[in-house]
């Protein structure tokens, strides 16, 4: 029985490339790791909205040749910050990549327990925490995830030298208990990637001016300024209401949000451009007080 035990993969993994030496072109590596970082930015992305992870690669090793990859995770520091759920971004890449590999030629069986899932092909056996699991299968509907895990495939697979490429815990661990050979590589990177739909949704980063607020908390939509347009937009995040009706903050128009804003948009039959349709404020990160002119004494201010 060959096993993988995706828990051992919190914030680092080393990917292991099966070479017959202990090099490695130059441009393989590259191009493996950027699709590889750009894997785990969507993954976080989706886990992790207002919260940034890099992906660093702290040693180099062979064995045949190996590349240790870290994880670390930032987020605003200030009244609405929300803990980072940190141990699940690599994971979930981690799981990913072996969920697509093993189901190439034949059906694998999920056994789905309270504290673990067990993903079982023949002889090999990937064990799955379950909130790792859970959160594998929120990721997997961000099409840009999928397309940069298949990239990584793509960019293996291309080196005729690298005769496949598997997942250790450490750089001086054994090699991988179940090794993913080249040819595995190349028919995952030929399945058909998702297809762009007419709508999508994005995040991103904004600062919101008040200009209508709904001091109760229901689905009834905030008017706010944005880029110097008006917008509408329900705000949804929980902590944010938690704080305001303990009385931590006081909110009047004119004073600004630091928020994650969920776009969602429809893209044009004609233009193929995408245009916004609708607002919605998944995450407050802080609150900036509008600006207010104190009144004049016979002393002064």
């Amino acid at each position: 029985m060959r096993i993988i035990d995706i828990s051992q993969f919190e914030n680092s993994l080393v990917i292991h490339f099966d070479t017959d030496d202990t090099r490695i072109n130059a441009y393989t590596l590259a191009s493996t790791l950027i699709a590889f970082a750009d894997a785990a930015k969507a993954a976080n992305t989706t886990l992790n909205a207002g919260s940034e992870i890099e992906i660093v690669v702290e040693a180099l090793g062979p064995g045949s040749f190996r590349a240790l990859v870290r994880a670390l995770y930032s987020s605003s520091r200030n009244l609405f910050a929300n803990q980072v759920v940190v141990g699940l971004v690599l994971g979930v890449v981690g799981n990913y990549i072996y969920e697509r590999t093993l189901a190439v030629d034949d059906k694998v069986i999920v056994e789905v327990k309270t504290d673990e899932v067990v993903i079982q092909k023949g002889d090999d056996r990937v064990i799955v925490p379950r909130n790792v699991y859970d959160a594998t299968r929120r990721v997997e509907k961000n099409p840009q995830f999928v397309k940069a895990v298949t990239r990584t495939f793509e960019a293996a697979s291309a080196d005729d030298k690298v005769k496949g490429i598997g997942l250790v815990a450490e750089m001086d661990a054994p090699p991988p208990a179940i090794p993913i050979p080249r040819s595995t590589l190349i028919a995952v990177a030929a399945q058909p990637l998702p297809q762009d739909s007419d709508t999508r949704a994005i995040t991103e980063q904004a600062e919101l001016q008040i200009v209508k607020a709904i001091l109760k908390k229901s689905s009834r939509k905030w008017e706010f300024v944005w880029r110097g347009v008006t917008i509408s937009a329900p705000v949804v995040h929980e902590r944010f209401y938690v704080d305001f009706f303990a009385h931590e903050i006081t909110i009047a128009p004119g004073d600004t949000l630091n928020v994650t804003l969920a776009i969602k948009q429809s893209k044009d039959p004609d233009t193929g451009i995408f245009t916004n349709v609708a607002y919605e404020v998944v995450e407050v990160h802080g609150h900036v007080p509008k600006i207010r002119q104190m009144p004049l004494t016979e002393d002064g201010i």
